[in-house]
């Protein structure tokens, strides 16, 4: 990357482009609304978040783009001694700029979170059809230590 890659915490006036790129992929286009307006449900989100001190939104951007974005969640457990876990969710990268090396700073990024808030563990899912983002998660240091699981409500 010709220029410095800036991470700071979303505003408002980036939802529409987080929308944009978490739409932006064959999984994520079956599952966002990507339009605009924005659907209401997205501008609720991100107030609930941002006003959650354990939750943080983060953008990764060049210049003035944003061209990354990942939610990082802190949360408290009774398990481990009282300990808290990082969870990295909602990771995309522009589709332009796949492959520089922005989504290995935006988790390098987490991780430094996590330290910085005392966590013991940083963890992520992702879907089993995104074979691509399991190596990547698993060049970074992840292992598949849990079988995950889901229900839809």
């Amino acid at each position: 990357m010709d220029t410095e890659l800036i991470f700071r915490l979303a505003t408002e006036h980036d939802l529409d482009r987080i929308v944009e790129m978490l739409a932006d992929d064959e999984l994520g286009s079956t599952r966002e609304r990507y339009e605009k307006p924005l659907p209401e449900s997205y501008l609720k989100a991100f107030k609930a978040i941002a006003a959650d001190a354990n939750n943080e939104l983060v953008v990764a951007s060049l210049e003035k783009e944003v061209v990354g974005v990942q939610q990082i969640t802190f949360t408290p457990y009774i398990t481990h001694q009282g300990g808290w876990r990082a969870t990295i969710e909602g990771v995309r990268t522009s589709s332009s700029e796949r492959g520089k090396g922005i989504g290995t700073a935006l988790i390098q990024f987490a991780i430094q979170r996590a330290k910085e808030r005392g966590c013991h563990l940083v963890q992520l899912t992702t879907d089993k059809k995104r074979e691509d983002a399991l190596r990547f998660y698993e060049q970074l240091g992840f292992i598949a230590t849990h079988e995950g699981m889901k229900m839809k409500l």
